[in-house]
């Protein structure tokens, strides 16, 4: 569900009113990622609706338009699948401005990665079948945000999300960074705002606090899968262990990073 735009938020005041929208109280906010990391999918997972970051600058050294696989059996090194990418206004190309160069390359290439690394999987069939909308984007747009958030869309069905999905694109929040990112949870009714690691380093936790939104630091750490969480495409973790699986290790790191929160503010 994408809203249209709804208002612009108040200056910064403690004595804003919260707008009352059915959203949900965690939210996520990232950028259209080419099949996410895990520990990405895990923060989107644990939030009850994603705003989807497509309105700020292309970054080609970010995961937008690329996303690192690795073999089931660990035998290969990690190999990155890129989508050629034309940025029709040079570095200060937005997400949603990027193009596909050559999309009928870029199908080809995604689909010839996925299998060479995948295909022994036991739920490659079922993947496989799920990823035909993602491809048949290839066909129909050359936007690459379109074919990157459908990638993302893919793996959150996949793992039994039940949340929602907005567009910073269709809100009115200017400003910087931070208040930015504060105005667009406030905009959308959040209380809590999931913040990754690569966020914390940035982020002014005092942006939010005028909107009495708590940020809550989001990290995902362990072995077996989580090992590689921050480097490697969730594809991956999902052809390991399966839709089912992988959907009750989120659930329980989404209970634990929750529960955690409840407790500290006890």
């Amino acid at each position: 569900m994408t809203p249209t735009r709804l208002f612009s938020a108040p200056d910064s005041t403690a004595g804003s009113l919260r707008p009352d929208l059915p959203y949900g109280e965690v939210c996520a906010i990232h950028q259209p990622n080419l099949f996410p990391r895990l520990v990405t999918l895990a923060k989107l997972f644990a939030a009850d609706y994603w705003i989807v970051l497509d309105d700020v600058q292309f970054a080609r050294r970010d995961y937008q338009h690329r996303a690192r696989l690795a073999s089931l059996d660990g035998s290969w090194q990690p190999q990155w699948l890129s989508i050629s990418t034309y940025l029709p206004y040079g570095r200060f190309t937005s997400i949603r401005g990027a193009r596909l160069a050559d999309p009928s390359r870029c199908r080809r290439r995604v689909v010839q990665l996925l299998a060479d690394h995948y295909r022994r999987s036991a739920y490659w069939p079922s993947f496989k079948r799920g990823l035909e909308p993602v491809l048949a984007a290839f066909e129909s747009t050359d936007r690459l945000a379109d074919v990157t958030e459908l990638s993302t869309r893919l793996l959150l069905e996949e793992v039994g999300w039940q949340g929602q999905i907005l567009h910073s694109s269709d809100l009115l929040a200017p400003g910087e960074r931070s208040q930015r990112l504060a105005d667009l949870a406030w905009l959308t009714g959040a209380t809590t705002y999931l913040c990754g690691t690569g966020g914390m380093r940035y982020l002014d936790p005092a942006a939010f606090r005028v909107h009495s939104i708590e940020v809550l630091p989001f990290q995902a750490r362990g072995s077996g899968i989580w090992a590689s969480a921050r480097e490697v495409s969730a594809v991956h973790a999902l052809m390991l262990v399966g839709s089912g699986a992988l959907g009750q290790e989120l659930e329980a790191l989404r209970g634990r990073v929750l529960e955690d929160d409840s407790r500290s503010s006890v």
